[in-house]
C-alpha cells in the first residue's frame, strides 16, 4: 500500500474514489487529473498508481463503485411495473446525483462495457416478468435506457421545468408500463 505523506497512514482506493468523485461532482470528469486528485490527497501522484493504472481506470473503477448507489429493485416478488418505476426512479437518481459523471459515462460508454451485471440484470428480469419476448427485451431494455438518459438531459440542460419534473417522469413511467402491457 501507498503511504500517505500527510499522515503516514496507507492510502486506500476508496479514499482515491471518494476524493474524486467529489472533484467529478465540483468540477466535471475533464478536469480531474492524476496530479489534481494526488494534490488533493496531500500525496505524491505516484501513489495513485499503486491503486490505479491511468484515469481511465481510476473512472471505470469508479463507476463499479459508485453503480450500487442505484438502489435496484430486489425480485420480491413486486409487481413488474412497482419495480420498472422503481429502477427508472433509481437511475434518474443517481443521474442527477452525479451529473458530471453520468455525462461523461455517457460520451464514453466504452467504460461501463459490457452491458451487463446490475442494472442491466434487473432490466431482464422486470421485462421478463412483464412478458417481453425474449428476442425483444435487450431492444427494449436499449429504448427504456435512453428515455431515461433523455430525460435526465433534458433536466440538466433546463428543458424541463424544476415543478414538472416529477409529474412528467412518472407521466412518462406511465405511458411505458401501458405500453409494456399491450405489446407481449
Amino acid at each position: 500500500m501507498a503511504v500517505s505523506a500527510r499522515r503516514g497512514t496507507p492510502l486506500t482506493l476508496q479514499e482515491i474514489l471518494g476524493t474524486a468523485l467529489r472533484l467529478i461532482d465540483a468540477g466535471g470528469v475533464e478536469s480531474l487529473s492524476m496530479r489534481k486528485l494526488a494534490a488533493e490527497l496531500d500525496v505524491n501522484p505516484m501513489s495513485l498508481y499503486h491503486h490505479v493504472a491511468n484515469k481511465t481506470e481510476l473512472i471505470r473503477t469508479l463507476c463499479l463503485n459508485v453503480a450500487p448507489l442505484l438502489q435496484l429493485p430486489p425480485d420480491d416478488g413486486a409487481p413488474w411495473p412497482d419495480q420498472l418505476r422503481a429502477l427508472a426512479h433509481a437511475y434518474r437518481r443517481l443521474a442527477r446525483t452525479h451529473p458530471s459523471l453520468w455525462r461523461y459515462v455517457h460520451h464514453h460508454p466504452e467504460v461501463t462495457m459490457p452491458r451487463q451485471g446490475g442494472l442491466w440484470d434487473v432490466l431482464d428480469r422486470i421485462l421478463r416478468d412483464a412478458g417481453t419476448p425474449e428476442e425483444e427485451r435487450e431492444r427494449t431494455a436499449d429504448v427504456l435506457h435512453a428515455f431515461v438518459s433523455g430525460f435526465v438531459l433534458a433536466e440538466n440542460l433546463g428543458h424541463i421545468a424544476e415543478e414538472e419534473s416529477e409529474p412528467a417522469f412518472d407521466t412518462a413511467i406511465n405511458l411505458i408500463t401501458a405500453g409494456l402491457r399491450t405489446h407481449r
